[in-house]
């Protein structure tokens, strides 16, 4: 039996080393993933953070972009670009024609801004509009031949003296002469 103590020993101190070999290990291991589970905890901290940090940089930009461009009234919508183009002279004559309604005349000291709203005559001589409307700034003294707004007889007026008139919505159609530098020469009413 000696032998078997001497067996019983060895298989003890081999126990005794087994376990003196394992429990390090263990706690190496668990020492282990405890740093593991805190550089994920630092990383996902320091992710969120600069998720954060970004998110509020780029708000802070899109505030700050939007501060510095102002947004239009909704008071004073601008005005559609005109499509109007002033009509040249034909070779060898001297006035370029446009018929439209004369209207709005607005008095702005030596000077009267009118609205014109462009017609196009048809067969059967009912004017049809074009649908291009501008305004003409004209001095006062630009010459009018008039008919009905005469009382029914020709005469030839200055527009300024025709404001009163003028100053109301689309009902009195004229020929507006331009001459070869876009320029207005006079106006006459059309019958």
């Amino acid at each position: 039996m000696a032998d078997g103590t001497e067996l019983g020993e060895l298989l003890g101190e081999l126990a005794e080393s087994g376990r003196g070999r394992v429990v390090p290990m263990a706690a190496h291991q668990v020492r282990a993933r405890g740093e593991r589970r805190r550089r994920r905890a630092r990383t996902v901290r320091a992710s969120v953070v600069a998720v954060f940090a970004c998110a509020l940089l780029g708000g802070g930009i899109a505030l700050a972009g939007t501060a510095r461009v102002p947004e239009p009234g909704a008071a004073t919508p601008s005005p559609p670009p005109s499509r109007f183009v002033p009509p040249a002279p034909a070779p060898g004559e001297e006035y370029a024609g446009e018929l439209g309604y004369v209207h709005d005349a607005v008095a702005q000291g030596d000077r009267v801004r009118i609205t014109v709203r462009q017609l196009r005559a048809v067969a059967g001589g009912t004017p049809v509009p074009t649908g291009v409307v501008h305004t003409l700034t004209l001095p006062r003294t630009t010459p009018v031949e008039t008919f009905r707004l005469s009382g029914g007889r020709p005469a030839d007026r200055e527009l300024g003296g025709l404001v009163g008139r003028l100053a109301g919505g689309p009902r009195w159609t004229f020929e507006i002469d331009y001459d070869d530098e876009g320029r207005v020469a006079s106006l006459r009413e059309a019958g």
